[in-house]
Formats: structure tokens, C-alpha cells, sequence
């Protein structure tokens, strides 16, 4: 009754079933081995010990930002520059802006400082004078999926829409960091902006899309197997009703 299995048009199918399946297994296995890295980078982070905590290293140190770098705390010294606003920054629901100052280091390259968080209509304070330390949480420069980037242009002079080297290379002639941070202790009449976690970390959205990603995949391979299991069952009872004269006579 089976021997249909052996004709082309099924082996066609069956090399089909088995190729799908195994893909199926191993794109979810992955999945949940992408979900399972954020659960265990989320946990790592939450046992990080806290701004207050953590032994300040030297900016150089923990250089290029990474999933272990980024939120250390980071000193760097040298005199203060160009001031930016950079708008549409929310902190605890409110809106407002970061003050953020670049850094001229001792060691030439100049790292980009957020001093702060500006409520909306406040005024940015004057520029530090003079020979300045700065401690603060280490970031990774922004991309355009970071939350309130701006990246459409059009911002009036003075402000910017995104931190990041790459969008400081055209605005100042300083040769940049790949990074910037946030002041530990926000300078007067500003609010400290905290670290945000790296990215592709986290028990974010992003990590729960993979734990779905993971789903169905395993339903997608159970629906291969369903409908082989299927179309098996209906090729043989087809055969079956051959074989016992049932085939309807269509003249």
C-alpha cells in the first residue's frame, strides 16, 4: 500500500520533509540561544555593581566599547569644548534635552561628555573652565535605532541628533572617540542621564521576538511533519480505494 513512497513525486516530498525539518530545529535552537544570551547578559548586568560601587578606570582601559565595557565607569581628563543640545530626550516620562560638551583628552582625541538632562525650556549651563576630571558610565556611540535619535537632519545649529562619531566628524575638525559618557554627578541645574544597557542585551523587545522567533519555528516544523503525516494518509487511502474497485467513475 506504501509503495507510492518510492515514486518520484514522493521522493521529491519526502527529501523536501527531511531537509525542512532538521532547518526548522536548528533556526529555533538558535533563537533560543540568542534569547537565552540576553537572559544571561541581563543577569550579568543586574549583578554589576552599581555606578557608586564600581572602581573608575581610565578611559583608555576600557577601550573599544563592548558588552563588558560599556556602563564601567570611565575617568578622562583635559578642557572643555564645543556644547551641543541634543533634543528630544525623554527622562522619567518627562521631556528635555542633554547637554552634552566634548572633552579635549590629554591624549589629543576628544570624547564627546553628556554633563546632563535639561528639562524642557530650561538653559544649559556655561562651560567648565580650565583643566577638568571627568568620571562617568561608558557608552557605545548611538545608531539610528537608538530611542530618540534624531536622524532626519534639519536641526538648527547647535544641536544634535545623534551621539556618535560619526555624526560629530562633520561638525567639529577634532579627531573623535568612538564612545562618550554620561557624568556619574550631573553638573549644576542638570539631572544625570543613566547608562543605558549595550546593545543586543538585555530583556528586551528584541529578546522576546527571538523567544517568539523560537516558537515558530518548532511550529513550523511540527506543521511539515503534520501535513506529510497527512498527504500519506490520504495517498493511501486513495490506493486502498483502487485496489477495492471504490475509484469513482467519472464517465
Amino acid at each position: 500500500m506504501y509503495r507510492f513512497l518510492l515514486t518520484p513525486r514522493w521522493w521529491g516530498i519526502n527529501v523536501f520533509v527531511l531537509l525542512a525539518i532538521p532547518f526548522c530545529v536548528f533556526m529555533g535552537s538558535w533563537q533560543l540561544g540568542r534569547f537565552e544570551d540576553r537572559v544571561d547578559s541581563h543577569r550579568e548586568a543586574e549583578q554589576r555593581p552599581g555606578a557608586e560601587e564600581q572602581t573608575a578606570a581610565p578611559l583608555g582601559e576600557l577601550l573599544p566599547v563592548d558588552k563588558e565595557t560599556s556602563g564601567r565607569q570611565a575617568t578622562a581628563s583635559g578642557r572643555y569644548g564645543e556644547q551641543f543640545i541634543v533634543p528630544e530626550r525623554r527622562l522619567d516620562g518627562k521631556p528635555g534635552s542633554y547637554v552634552l560638551t566634548l572633552l579635549r583628552t590629554e591624549s589629543g582625541k576628544t570624547l564627546p561628555v553628556v554633563r546632563g538632562w535639561l528639562p524642557q525650556g530650561g538653559t544649559a549651563p556655561a562651560v567648565p573652565a580650565g583643566e577638568v576630571t571627568v568620571t562617568g558610565a561608558l557608552q557605545a556611540s548611538e545608531t539610528p535605532g537608538t530611542d530618540g535619535a534624531h536622524t532626519a537632519g534639519g536641526l538648527p545649529a547647535g544641536q544634535l541628533g545623534i551621539i556618535s562619531a560619526a555624526s560629530l566628524v562633520n561638525l567639529v575638525p577634532d579627531d573623535m572617540y568612538d564612545a562618550w559618557v554620561t557624568l556619574a554627578k550631573a553638573d549644576s541645574g542638570l539631572t544625570a542621564v543613566p547608562a543605558s544597557a549595550p546593545q543586543n542585551s538585555g530583556l528586551d523587545l528584541k529578546a522576546f521576538q527571538n523567544l517568539g522567533y523560537t516558537g515558530e519555528w518548532f511550529v513550523f516544523a511540527g506543521f511539515v511533519l503534520f501535513m506529510w503525516f497527512r498527504l500519506v494518509r490520504r495517498e493511501a487511502e486513495a490506493v486502498r480505494d483502487r485496489e477495492l474497485g471504490l475509484t469513482p467513475d467519472m464517465s
